[in-house]
């Protein structure tokens, strides 16, 4: 059974050595994420599943010791999925790297971790049954849900100036800070798609996880800064 859940945004720039000069402008987001992990480990779980945007190398499942790496953005940084020795052939994609950042930076040991890479193409149907898959145990189970909105709010986002990406965030927004599964589920895919919001998938996924859990939501950050919408939200 789910019993908490955190999303938080999945830009390499979290990352202070990613951000380097810029780093200061990610204060309070870098801050909410590390906040929203904590109310993971208030929920005493038994598993911790993180859940992440993925190209096709990415998707699947990720081992407990599976490693990721920042060098590609010039910067000497490593980082591995919860503790113990490294495991997994693959590397991990950018969504779950910047996860087990956060992860490593709050020192997590409250349960085993494990990830799971998901696809822009996943369908909102088959996110909600992998949603309840997971949620289908008698093991308490938390989720560290990764995933941006849309990047296309201002001339300068990396998808330019669509004038749908306001509305579109404030709803996700909404039904991130309210528990609210239903309202997650009836995003539209090919509009999320259009807009780069490369969290559809995931949130979905939790859509179907957190269906009858009876979770309170929290809305811990909301912002743009880069013309991509940031989210921080907890469900508990």
């Amino acid at each position: 059974m789910l019993v908490a859940a955190a999303v938080c945004p999945c830009p390499p720039l979290l990352v202070p050595e990613v951000a380097a000069g810029a780093a200061p402008e990610l204060d309070g987001l870098r801050a909410a994420c590390l906040d929203a992990v904590g109310v993971l480990a208030a929920a005493r779980p038994d598993r911790l599943v993180v859940i992440g945007p993925a190209g096709a190398s990415g998707r699947g499942p990720h081992p407990q010791g599976a490693t990721g790496s920042f060098r590609g953005f010039g910067v000497d940084v490593d980082v591995r999925l919860g503790r113990g020795e490294a495991a997994g052939e693959r590397p991990l994609p950018q969504s779950l790297a910047v996860a087990a950042w956060l992860l490593g930076r709050t020192g997590w040991a409250a349960a085993p971790v494990e990830g799971l890479g998901v696809g822009e193409p996943l369908e909102t149907d088959r996110a909600l049954a992998v949603g309840r898959e997971l949620a289908a145990t008698d093991e308490r189970l938390a989720l560290l849900v990764m995933g941006d909105g849309s990047a296309c709010r201002t001339l300068k986002a990396p998808g330019y100036l669509d004038p749908r990406a306001e509305d579109f965030d404030a709803a996700a927004a909404r039904a991130l800070g309210a528990a609210d599964s239903a309202a997650l589920a009836a995003i539209d895919g090919e509009l999320a798609y259009e807009l780069k919001a490369a969290g559809r998938a995931p949130w979905q996924v939790l859509a179907g996880a957190g269906e009858g859990a009876g979770l309170t939501g929290a809305l811990l950050h909301d912002e743009a800064p880069y013309g991509v919408g940031y989210f921080v939200a907890t469900w508990s």
